[in-house]
């Protein structure tokens, strides 16, 4: 979700040196989304272990 992040502030960068005005608020509105997203998952709480058993063979 960071190299997401990263690569739409290049994209936003660009479009302003170009002057592509209608893109840059599109890119904007993904770079808002993409930040919360990354907001949520840092203030998510690690989940814990899951056991998957241990492996067995099967019966033929």
């Amino acid at each position: 979700m960071v190299e997401i992040r990263n690569n739409l502030l290049d994209r936003i960068a660009e479009a302003e040196r170009e002057g592509w005005l209608g893109e840059i608020e599109g890119l904007r509105v993904s770079l808002g989304d993409a930040e919360a997203k990354i907001s949520q998952l840092d203030s998510a709480e690690p989940a814990a272990p899951v056991s998957l058993g241990l492996p067995r063979p099967r019966r033929i």
